[in-house]
């Protein structure tokens, strides 16, 4: 009689954090589905805390913080789903997004901005290796040749500590190259096209060519 009830106790004190987490997931994937990222996030945080291994919460919860303009904490969330799974594309992508906003920011070093970009770009060309025929593709491209005309602009910018004018150049082709792709798929891009002739026309000024 007393094995039987330290059995149960045992059995039901082990459930208890795997049904703590599906309340957790349950109520933060509910909060996702609403477009209640801040909900989302409370919820999907205790979940992870619960079992730091599902994939699922993860991507939830590093989208979540991406739209609750938690950028840091984001590429943390997707770098540990992306660490589960590895070819999750979307992952890289939304991560890549992440990695960008941060590059951005002039009020970080140029190390770190230079990092950020960098790591931006590489996670976008993931994201492509991994799914090249993605119904998203143009945006993945797009996205990427935003990436890389930032970058080439902050490489280009006059600063002792970040300046490299054979690496500016070499970011503005780039940009200009997968502006081209998505335009070659869809010419009708009115906003792909204007994204286009800004970048050839820093290169052109870079190059000396006005």
């Amino acid at each position: 009689m007393r094995l039987s009830l330290v059995l149960s106790f045992l059995i039901i004190s082990s459930a208890e954090p795997l049904l703590a987490q599906n309340a957790y997931v349950r109520l933060g994937k509910q909060a996702f589905a609403d477009g209640d990222f801040k909900s989302a996030v409370m919820q999907l945080e205790k979940a992870c805390l619960v079992d730091s291994t599902n994939s699922n919460a993860l991507y939830m919860l590093g989208y979540s913080y991406y739209h609750s303009d938690n950028y840091a904490k984001s590429i943390t969330a997707f770098t540990k789903e992306l660490s589960i799974t590895p070819t999750d594309a979307y992952a890289y992508y939304y991560r890549a997004q992440a990695k960008t906003h941060l590059g951005k920011d002039n009020l970080l070093s140029p190390a770190d901005r230079e990092k950020y970009l960098v790591g931006a770009i590489y996670d976008y060309s993931k994201a492509i290796e991994i799914n090249p025929n993605d119904a998203k593709i143009a945006s993945f491209y797009q996205n990427r040749g935003i990436t890389y005309r930032e970058y080439g602009i902050f490489k280009l910018t006059p600063n002792p500590r970040s300046y490299d004018k054979t690496r500016g150049i070499s970011a503005l082709k780039a940009s200009i190259d997968d502006f081209q792709k998505v335009l070659t798929s869809d010419p009708n891009r009115s906003d792909i096209a204007s994204l286009l002739d800004q970048s050839k026309e820093k290169l052109a000024t870079t190059l000396g060519h006005h």
